[in-house]
């Protein structure tokens, strides 16, 4: 109806509008005060005080003017994401930001939020943010490593910088590797900090550990490897590695084939990323990444933090709580990972909307994700999670048994191990049914059963060229 304005709700501590880009040093005093008190937040520009979407008149020129005012008389520096929205016919900047050094200080002055104010800080509170963050600038993440700016994976770098520039939230133009990790807080000069070294470097910083096992208990493994290199593509490594252990269902749609995952893609996705950016570089310990016949388990080195459970996170009611802060900010930048604690949340709404059951366990030394196995819609599950944890003996569906190559290895192993075991102790160790060991073994011309019962022994013949 005329007079009538689309809203975007109610200001809050973490929410500013501004009418138009007018109030340009208010909105910079905004984004200082807000990010001293929740490390990030929203401010849109073409809105009244009250959540009116009023709009105005925007060009290239105006989002321009917004990026330099912030970074012109804001510090430490910041990279927001500004974006044009569009509300009812009527166009508004949005501009979203994030920052993990603070204090922060706008026309140099440290203000605090205080509900929909930004008042001035104290002289004591600034203190002590000065000393957490020199603290913070000691952390390993900081310290200059061995590795020079020469030493990143090219392919790795530009990849990461093409995301970052196609979701927006990195804008300048300079593609030099030195210019770019020493404006991210990377790099000091030529040489790359450890968080730099971890995210860019094909070294040991980074330990991946893989394995399928045989059957639910981490007894008999049908694989398992070990990789270094750096974070980003060992995060392609393992999630090329989980998408080829699980099983897929297709789904018809007229002429159309749709290839469904077991579990989502994208959740398994944010639990890998998250093991590397939140796990306890320092303990050196290794990311793990482990597939049983029932199961999907990625290991953080790490304990998760006292006093807050998983679950707090996954209803996303806690804030944000960062182990490896330049890690996780350039893997926003990026949109690797987001803001605010998002993490677990998104997990879990994946894994609801799939019907996938999962776990996020708590450990003394880390902290693990667990997604469930062949329990989502349309792969016949209609147990509890309750069951399939405790569930050990495996099910004769044709999505449990392993490949046949797999197991025919296993078989052979177990028999060259101890040619007098039994079908029941080889179906044991590779977690299927003594009928799926009688069946695939008449398919292996070259094991031959000799003597009767307790008595016989198995013999293996020779393959030959």
């Amino acid at each position: 109806m005329p007079g009538q304005y689309y809203s975007l709700g109610d200001e809050t501590e973490r929410v500013e509008f501004k009418k138009s880009t007018g109030e340009i040093k208010e909105a910079v005093i905004s984004i200082s005060a807000i990010l001293n008190k929740h490390g990030g937040g929203d401010l849109y520009f073409g809105v009244k005080n009250n959540g009116d979407v009023i709009g105005q008149e925007i060009t290239d020129k105006t989002t321009r003017e917004v990026s330099q005012a912030i970074g012109s008389h804001l510090r430490p520096v910041i990279y927001p994401e500004i974006t044009k929205e569009i509300y009812d016919g009527r166009t508004v900047i949005h501009v979203r930001f994030e920052g993990h050094t603070p204090p922060y200080t706008a026309y140099n002055i440290p203000r605090i939020r205080v509900a929909d104010e930004d008042l001035v800080m104290a002289q004591d509170i600034y203190d002590d943010m000065i000393r957490m963050r020199d603290d913070f600038r000691k952390s390993w993440e900081r310290q200059v490593s061995e590795y020079h700016i020469a030493d990143i994976d090219r392919a790795v770098f530009e990849r990461y910088l093409k995301r970052a520039r196609e979701v927006g939230r990195i804008t300048f133009d300079n593609e030099d590797p030195e210019s770019v990790l020493n404006k991210l807080e990377l790099a000091n000069g030529d040489f790359l900090l450890n968080a730099g070294a971890a995210l860019f470097v094909d070294c040991g910083i980074n330990d991946l550990q893989m394995a399928k096992f045989a059957s639910n208990e981490r007894i008999t493994f049908t694989d398992i490897r070990r990789q270094t290199g750096s974070i980003l593509g060992l995060v392609e490594i393992a999630m090329q590695y989980l998408i080829d252990a699980m099983d897929w269902r297709a789904e018809f749609g007229g002429l159309h084939r749709k290839e469904i995952p077991e579990v989502p893609v994208d959740a398994l996705r944010e639990a890998v990323i998250n093991a590397f950016a939140h796990r306890q570089i320092e303990s050196g310990q290794s990311i793990q990444l482990m597939v049983y016949r029932n199961r999907i388990e990625i290991y953080s080195p790490g304990a998760f933090p006292e006093r807050i459970t998983p679950e707090e996170f996954a209803e996303g009611n806690q804030k944000a709580i960062r182990r490896n802060k330049l890690i996780t900010q350039a893997l926003y930048y990026s949109k690797d990972m987001e803001t605010f604690a998002s993490g677990l949340k998104k997990i879990k709404t994946l894994c609801d909307e799939a019907g996938v059951k999962y776990e996020f366990q708590k450990e003394a030394y880390g902290f693990t994700v667990v997604f469930f196995r062949h329990c989502g819609e349309g792969w016949g599950w209609s147990g509890s999670q309750e069951d399939i944890v405790k569930d050990n003996v495996p099910h004769d569906d044709p999505h449990n048994v392993p490949h046949e190559e797999t197991l025919a290895y296993l078989i052979e192993k177990a028999i060259r191990e101890n040619p007098h075991t039994t079908r029941a102790i080889i179906a044991e160790k590779a977690g299927v049914s003594v009928k799926t060991i009688a069946r695939e073994l008449k398919k292996m011309d070259h094991i031959k059963y000799v003597g009767s019962g307790n008595n016989g022994h198995w013999v293996i013949e020779e393959k030959s060229e």
